[in-house]
This record gives C-alpha cells, sequence and structure tokens, in this order.
C-alpha cells in the first residue's frame, strides 16, 4: 500500500528556518570547537559515531557536513 507524500506548509518551513537560525545562534559559541573535534576524529580514523552524537547536540545536519567535506571530499557512490 503506497504512502501519501506529506508537504510542509509554508508556516511550518519557515518556523522550522527560525528554529534552525535560533539554534545557530545558541550554540555560536561551541558549534566550531565541536565541529573541529569531529573532523579530527575524521581525519585520525576514529569513532565518528560516537562524535557525532555530541556533535548534533550543537551544530546543524548543514554545519556538520561542511566539516566532514572539508575532511573527506564529497563521496560519490559507484553506479
Amino acid at each position: 500500500m503506497p504512502m501519501e507524500l506529506a508537504r510542509a506548509t509554508k508556516a511550518e518551513k519557515e518556523a522550522q528556518i527560525a528554529a534552525l537560525a535560533t539554534f545557530m545562534q545558541e550554540n555560536a559559541g561551541v558549534a566550531p570547537a565541536a565541529l573541529g573535534r569531529l573532523q579530527t576524529v575524521a581525519r585520525d580514523g576514529g569513532n565518528l559515531f560516537e562524535e557525532l552524537m555530541e556533535t548534533v547536540k550543537v551544530a546543524s545536519l548543514g554545519q556538520i557536513t561542511h566539516a566532514l567535506y572539508e575532511v573527506g571530499g564529497q563521496y560519490r557512490r559507484n553506479l
């Protein structure tokens, strides 16, 4: 049985964007250090999952993705 795709309303989208901005502003002082630790763990081949569990408390998915991209480059799946 196919599931119906649910779309967010414009108000829901704006609320999420506002929440993200608030989250990033509240964590602006600690996010860079957390992202730096994540990058170090990635470079050293450490336990990324463990470090990610801490990093997500203060950094957005976009910030995390950018930090990991700087360390390892873009992932490309073989087709």
